[in-house]
């Protein structure tokens, strides 16, 4: 059985507001290219895992792609929290055995065909909504008007805010430092448009006075695919391998996947510190080990709460550890390079692995100087990747 297993490639669509096709063919489009740049026939793909979310079927997508005999397919629950999973799973299924070629996708036309977080009134009557169907602990929150993630966010995040004193101008530095990184990446919706502190606090509010408009994620369409294979394999590949130093999953029995405002403590996030300890204990890594950070940013608090859970800053201090330069390039520790899901596209966080992908090679837009690891996290998985 191989001992590690690598990226071995990674593809994706461009990043728009219309994609004007079917999400099989923007999951089909970026998955052979993920397989072109690894150089992989796509018959050579056994194994294949994307999100319960994802509407295109793996056989389907075999069919369009060649690939000819599965031994493996999964889907993991949850929206952006599923996007490093992904990477947890293709490790476990490589590394024990079960697939040799594993193809992990996600595709959506989020912004063109639906919204996620639209609230709507079935003819039945009640509400359910598109990012939970209305059941779980969204049926304790739905009918008091917590209908959005956005509310979810705010309402776990404002116990957070209040207790360290975080502003929503705070919030805002983490909105111009990822709009900093989209301007100068040829890749992202808003390459050449910078956002200055002044136009994020003139944004609208979403709910107040935790979340303006521009503290949110974009709506975007694409498509993005990586391939894992062991590591031994990806060294005859094409690319530079990226091997997978370690990944874990943290999923606390007090933990919702959306509306996470449930458990004890509101000023930590409790999925990821358990990450980040799985994390350190597996690789034998430190937090001062990692170059470069790409954290799930649906909302801007989230790249707070995640700072100080894997141990970048104390308790209390990442709105100092941002306001001080620290997430910028050539700052302490490069937070989503690309633009993030704040600047780049919002592909339920898959688009920040790739990043991480490309950053490691070194061939970035906005590439780390001296970079040997990076995090990848959506905050109930995570990964530390090298290109050691």
């Amino acid at each position: 059985m191989p001992k590690y297993a690598a990226i071995a490639g990674i593809g994706q669509t461009e990043f728009s507001k219309n994609s004007g096709r079917s999400e099989l063919q923007l999951a089909a489009e970026a998955s052979k290219a993920a397989l072109d740049d690894a150089g992989i026939h796509p018959a050579e793909v056994d194994g294949m895992i994307t999100f319960t979310l994802d509407p295109s079927d793996e056989i389907g997508l075999s069919r369009c792609l060649g690939v000819k005999d599965l031994a493996y397919t999964t889907r993991i629950p949850g929206g952006g929290a599923a996007s490093v999973a992904t990477l947890c799973q293709a490790m476990a299924a490589v590394t024990s055995g079960i697939a040799e070629v594993v193809l992990i996708w996600r595709a959506m036309n989020e912004r063109s065909a639906y919204r996620f977080g639209q609230p709507l009134v079935p003819p039945s009557g009640g509400v359910v909504n598109v990012a939970g169907n209305g059941t779980g602990s969204l049926l304790w929150c739905m009918p008091f008007g917590a209908q959005t993630p956005a509310s979810w966010e705010a309402l776990a995040a404002q116990h957070y805010m209040e207790t360290f004193g975080v502003t929503n101008r705070d919030l805002g530095q983490v909105s111009v430092t990822q709009r900093k990184h989209a301007a100068s990446n040829p890749l992202a919706w808003f390459y050449g448009k910078p956002l200055t502190l002044e136009e994020h606090q003139q944004s609208r509010w979403i709910v107040e006075p935790v979340l303006r408009l521009l503290d949110c994620c974009q709506e975007s369409d694409g498509g993005v695919a990586v391939v894992v294979t062991s590591l031994e394999r990806a060294r005859d590949l094409k690319q530079r391998p990226v091997r997978i130093v370690s990944s874990a999953q943290s999923i606390p029995a007090e933990v919702e996947v959306i509306s996470n405002y449930y458990h004890a403590d509101l000023t930590i996030m409790p999925e990821a510190h358990g990450v980040a300890r799985r994390l350190y204990a597996r690789s034998g890594l430190a937090p001062q080990d990692l170059q470069l950070a790409m954290l799930y940013d649906a909302f801007t608090p989230q790249v707070l709460r995640q700072l100080e859970a894997f141990g970048f800053c104390a308790r209390g201090e990442a709105k100092d550890f941002v306001r001080d330069g620290n997430i910028e390039l050539g700052g302490r520790l490069p937070v989503n390079t690309n633009g993030g899901l704040i600047g780049e596209a919002y592909i339920h966080g898959m688009n920040n692995i790739t990043e991480a992908v490309r950053q490691l090679r070194g061939s970035a837009s906005n590439q780390v100087k001296n970079l040997t690891h990076a995090l990848v996290s959506c905050g109930m998985a995570g990964a530390i990747l090298s290109n050691a």
